[in-house]
């Protein structure tokens, strides 16, 4: 990289770097720096009553710092959280206090602490150090939020930045890694609940011969060997339902969709898809063990099967509310469906604004509806059931 593309900061913290090396110190060490403890485990565990202070190793990055002369505070960040070290001249080895805690560290550095825990004056679980070693550079400086008269600056809150650039969403914004793990026992628990079901984990081909499973527009490659256009899958469920066919009782598949269209809060051109198969069953059991299933999930996540989101309290508790679809509509907009001509429906969906035509059929119609009144209505878990046989060409017909 060309000097002059590099920021005042990149600059010095390169200069941080030479001078590091030039004192014999490897900024960037191979050797293994052994750990055992992290931040919030020790202040969870920590008593004011122990005899002997406990011996703790732990490592992470430096996200502030305060020095105060002969001894200083910073915050070290693990991955699991945060907590206090003080430093201070005496305890550490040489001159390192002074001519490299600092003056050569920067914020965002990773370092390794050996100490004892103790509580400051002030009432915070900290960790005294009695051995600082610098583990890696950090030659780009984080974006830390800075306070003034109340205000904050800096903060690294632009959503397309936050988005392209996740690893630094993660070290400087709080709860963001929650998500992640969040998401990781979501799926560590659905397959232990397939798992004990008797169900098999299958990986199935994601660039395909045809683009099929589901209506969306593929991503396309040319697969140079056979010389020929091929999809990534834009759905699982094509092959998983040849396993049945195969003779699996059960499978499911957890993995990547691609579909070729547009991005927004709630699509992406590349998600994660699982999809359940299983013979000799019907909705009423699909509905069943899904509603069983995510309240599991939403246990597992939270502690209860309850989670509130934008004010609402929302109960993931079994059974879910089952409501035919032409009852919902009837219930958002006091329209009855139920027998009912097509022109009739059709001049109702003009006289409520609808953007309809002569091309659309009777299941087309009430599937408008119901899209315009009442799919972003639902606050509780629902199943909608019954849609019209015109919206179901692959389903076999109601058991009535």
């Amino acid at each position: 990289m060309n000097i002059l593309e590099l920021s005042e900061q990149e600059i010095l913290r390169r200069q941080s770097l030479e001078e590091l090396r030039k004192m014999g110190i490897n900024p960037y060490p191979a050797a293994e720096y052994p750990t055992n403890a992290f931040s919030t485990e020790i202040i969870a565990s920590f008593k004011d009553d122990e005899e002997t202070p406990r011996q703790v190793s732990i490592a992470g990055r430096m996200m502030s710092r305060r020095v105060m002369g002969k001894a200083s505070f910073m915050e070290l960040q693990d991955s699991k959280g945060r907590i206090q070290v003080y430093v201070t001249r005496d305890n550490l080895e040489g001159d390192f206090y002074n001519s490299v805690f600092k003056k050569l560290l920067d914020i965002g550095d990773f370092v390794g602490v050996r100490g004892f825990v103790f509580r400051t004056q002030t009432g915070e679980v900290s960790v005294h150090a009695q051995e600082l070693t610098l583990l890696s550079k950090s030659l780009k400086p984080l974006p830390i939020v800075k306070y003034k008269d109340g205000v904050a600056y800096d903060k690294f809150d632009d959503p397309e930045l936050r988005y392209r650039q996740r690893y630094v969403d993660l070290v400087v914004n709080e709860g963001v890694k929650d998500t992640f793990l969040k998401r990781a026992t979501i799926i560590r628990t659905m397959r232990r609940i397939l798992d004990d079901a008797g169900y098999t984990e299958v990986d199935t081909p994601i660039l395909q011969n045809i683009a099929g499973g589901a209506s969306a527009r593929p991503f396309i490659t040319h697969f140079n060997a056979l010389n020929q256009d091929m999809y990534m899958r834009i759905a699982t469920e094509l092959y998983l339902k040849r396993l049945i066919v195969g003779g699996f009782e059960g499978v499911y598949e957890m993995g990547k969709n691609f579909r070729n269209e547009g991005m927004d809060k709630t699509h992406n051109p590349e998600f994660t898809c699982m999809e359940l198969y299983v013979s000799y069953k019907d909705l009423l059991w699909g509905m069943t063990f899904t509603e069983q299933m995510l309240e599991q999930i939403c246990t597992a996540v939270n502690g209860k099967p309850e989670v509130e989101i934008n004010g609402n309290v929302i109960s993931f508790r079994a059974p879910f509310r089952r409501l035919p679809i032409l009852d919902a509509i009837k219930e958002k907009t006091g329209f009855d469906c139920d027998g009912k001509t097509e022109d009739e429906i059709r001049a109702f969906c003009k006289e409520k604004g609808m953007e309809v035509d002569e091309t659309m059929g009777k299941g087309k119609l009430i599937d408008e509806l119901f899209g315009e009144f009442c799919e972003g209505s639902f606050i509780q878990p629902t199943f909608i059931t019954d849609y019209p046989v015109e919206m179901s060409p692959l389903t076999k017909m109601h058991r009535s």
